[in-house]
Order: structure tokens, then sequence, then C-alpha cells
């Protein structure tokens, strides 16, 4: 890569980090637009763009204390661009080997000045050769402190470690807040559906992917699931094109696996899109029974429209449904529902980094007071008898284990016992043992190998 092409690259990081930041879109929309937009890019350049771009992002609460400590101006009084581009320079100085400290100076000075901040490069000069020169000034907290320590360290806002060790324990929180930061992997189910229009046992699908160059290791606890090792669009891939691969997180795989679905059942998800769920549940039931997938607005709907038609998926109704809203024609009539309701998305904030920027107490709330209309809602469709799996891609007590306990002394539901139906691999964790006895199982990254998740089952009677 020449340094003509370095320096356009890392301007396309600055504008993507400022849209971010801006226009209040999630990261990950933004970077695929962006990566869509710039199908010319070498692997080499897409690499080096979603280095710099996701690793500032993830690392800002790092970069800015470094940052404070060299800079009389402190982050919080810096103009956006000028603080984008430091931010950017400074992880390239503390995190990108290959880049030199005098690359990293150098460019970050010359973007300042494509963006018209000439005036300021002076200052951009000053505070990142600083920082190169003088690596032993950056003290960081005292890992006696854990919240102050942890929350810098592994750029996690305070508060969120705050209530994860008193939840979990430092150890943990330690292991969590790591496991955000690893290299998160795409997972994907290899189905093996039942129609006959696209079914293929999986070795062969298996050995098709990797005849398009395409690494595959076995995801741990579920039996189709993979972690996929391709450096270009996954669903570019011919087995995606004809439907034999979804992409879906161990995690959910194994929550609609542990909901009990048969063949024959009518199963209702009520917060359905993009579809992974849906088409799990569809699958499980052998193409018989029928799978009413719901979600909020026309685009969620094409999604699974998108993925109902791909997968070929005979047995899937897909309706646009406010799920906070009563369906009375529904109630009393669905085997199992699927409620995996709208959350503060703690769980994924290794995929999605700039959840935790957006975090608070006060939002999480008012998404509580969501969830719990939707509930009750998820609740009055089950037949007595049925399935009620409840679950949410966060951490914490807050919108989990208080809402089992609230879900308990509100209605008709007692909790399923879980450790039938979990891997004994899993089961090995006493923690999750214990809670699967309970009827709810929390997952958590860098412990579990997959997303954090949390899942709770119940029978309505």
């Amino acid at each position: 890569m020449t340094d003509r092409m370095k320096v356009n690259i890392r301007e396309l990081s600055l504008e993507t980090l400022l849209a971010i930041l801006q226009d209040g879109r999630q990261s990950h929309f933004v970077i695929r637009d962006v990566l869509a937009r710039y199908g010319w890019l070498t692997d080499q350049e897409r690499a080096f763009f979603l280095r710099l771009t996701e690793g500032t992002l993830e690392y800002q609460i790092r970069l800015d204390y470094i940052l404070n400590l060299f800079s009389k101006t402190k982050t919080d009084r810096m103009k956006p661009v000028i603080r984008e581009i430091l931010r950017m320079g400074v992880y390239q100085l503390q995190f990108m080997d290959s880049v030199p400290d005098s690359a990293a100076v150098n460019e970050s000075v010359r973007l300042a000045g494509r963006k018209g901040f000439n005036g300021l490069k002076g200052f951009v000069n000053g505070v990142l050769r600083n920082i190169s020169r003088h690596p032993e000034r950056i003290i960081y907290p005292d890992p006696s402190d854990k919240v102050r320590y942890l929350s810098v360290m592994y750029s996690m806002p305070a508060f969120l470690v705050e209530d994860w060790i008193h939840i979990y324990g430092a150890d943990t929180t330690e292991k969590i807040c790591r496991g955000f930061l690893e290299q998160n992997r795409v997972t994907i189910r290899i189905r093996n559906p039942y129609d006959t229009e696209v079914k293929q046992q999986d070795p062969h699908i298996i050995e098709g992917l990797r005849s398009e160059g395409v690494k595959l290791e076995k995801a741990p606890y579920v039996p189709d699931a993979w972690y996929l090792g391709h450096s270009g669009n996954p669903a570019e891939l011919s087995a995606f094109e004809r439907g034999q691969l979804i992409m879906q997180d161990v995690s959910s795989q194994l929550a609609v696996r542990c909901a009990g679905i048969r063949p024959g059942s009518l199963v209702l998800d009520l917060c359905a899109a993009p579809g992974g769920k849906s088409v799990l549940a569809a699958d499980l039931m052998q193409g018989t029974g029928t799978v009413i997938s719901c979600d909020l607005t026309g685009t969620k709907a094409e999604q699974l429209q998108e993925n109902k038609e791909r997968c070929h998926v005979t047995n899937m109704q897909i309706e646009v449904q406010d799920a906070t809203i009563p369906v009375p024609e529904r109630v009393g009539t669905a085997d199992v529902v699927l409620a995996d309701v709208p959350c503060s998305g703690y769980g994924v904030i290794g995929k999605k980094p700039d959840i935790k920027y957006h975090a608070s107490r006060e939002s999480q709330q008012e998404l509580i007071g969501v969830q719990r209309k939707i509930l009750t809602n998820a609740v009055s469709y089950v037949k007595p008898g049925g399935t009620l799996l409840f679950s949410t891609c966060t951490l914490g007590n807050a919108e989990n284990t208080d809402t089992v306990k609230w879900l308990l002394e509100h209605f008709s539901l007692k909790p399923y016992d879980l450790t039938p139906l979990l891997p004994e691999e899993l089961l090995a964790d006493a923690q999750v043992r214990e809670s699967a006895r309970a009827g709810y199982v929390q997952l958590l990254p860098g412990v579990h190998g997959c997303d954090g998740f949390f899942f709770a089952r119940f029978t309505r009677y």
C-alpha cells in the first residue's frame, strides 16, 4: 500500500468515525455501507480500514485517557474532527506495530490539514510526538481500583464495570471486558433443512465452502454452528446464496433449540428480524407446522422475507406487527412463543462497540418498560401447557433475572428445567448448571465462547 493510499484510507476511517458520532447510526451499519460504497478497496486496504476504524472506536475511553495525560485541552473540549484524528493517531501508536510512529504522527498532522485545520496541525503534532517519545508517562489506574482500572484498560463505561463486578465478580468481569476486545468471528449455522430443493448433507456443504477458500472451525454447544474464516462478504458465498447457511450466533441457536419446538407446532416469533430464529424453528419442525414471524417495520419484514426465500422455507409466515400492541385473535393459540425482546445489547458490544458509549441506566429503564409490554402480550399468546422462551442479548440482572422474577410473580408460568437440553461442556460451568435448573441461562462473552446472551423457558399453566 502506498503512502498516498494510506492517507486516503485514514481519511476514510476519519469520515466513518465522524459519521458514527454525528449521525447516531450503529457502527456496524455505517462500516458496512462504507465498504459497499468503496468496493474497489484491496484486501490490504480493507483490513487497514477495519483495524483502524473499529480499533479506534473500541478503545475510545482508553485513548481519551492517554490523550488527557498529554494535552492541556481535554478531549471533551476538543473539536470533534481533531479529537477523532488524535484518537486514531494514538491507536496507531499504541496498537498497530506495523505502522511506524513517525507515520502515525505525520499522517495525522496531514489529515488535520486536509480537513481545514491548518492552525491546529502544530497541536496534533505536539500531542502525538510527546506520546510517542514518552511512553513512560502513560501510567494507568492502579489495579487495586478495579472499577477505574477495568474501565480504562478495556474501554468500558465505569457504571457497567461496577454493575458487572457486583453481579459476576471482578475476575469474571475482566474476562467479559477482555472478550469484547478479542477478534469477533462470524458464526454461521449450516442448515440441515427438510425442503428437497436445498437438502444436502453437511459434509458436502462444508467441502464446498472449503473449496472456495473458506476456513471453518467448529463452534461449541450446538451441532450446526461453525466459525467462519472469510475475508470477504459471507453473503457472496455460493452456499449462502443457495440457503445452505445462515448467519446466527451460537447463543441464539442454543436458545431456540432449548424451546422444545416439535414438528407440527405453531410457533410465534414476536421480534423475529433478521430471521435466524424463525428459520431454525422452521427447520426443527421439518417443514411442518407454522412459524409466524413478526417485526415492527416493513424494512424488518423485508429482511425476514429475504431469508425465507433464500432458505426456501415453506412453513414461515411474515407479518408487520408492533409486539407491544395486543392481538386478541392470537390469545391462547401458540405452542411456542419466542420473545427475543429489544434490549440494551450489552452482550454484543464486541460486535457493536458504540453500544457502550450510548449506555445509561436511564435508557435501560425505558427499555425494561417496552420489554414488559411485549412479554405481557407474549404470555397471553401461549396455549395452556405451551412454552414461552424469553431472551435478550444483554448482561446484568435488570433486564434478565429481574424480568424472570417479574414474569413468575405476575403470570401463570413455571420455569422449565433446562439441564437435559444443554451440552455437558456448558453444564460443566457450575453457575450455568445451577441457573439452568431454575429455567434460565446467562452466557458471557470471554467465558462461554459466544455473544453475551440470556434466555429463560417457561411453561404456561
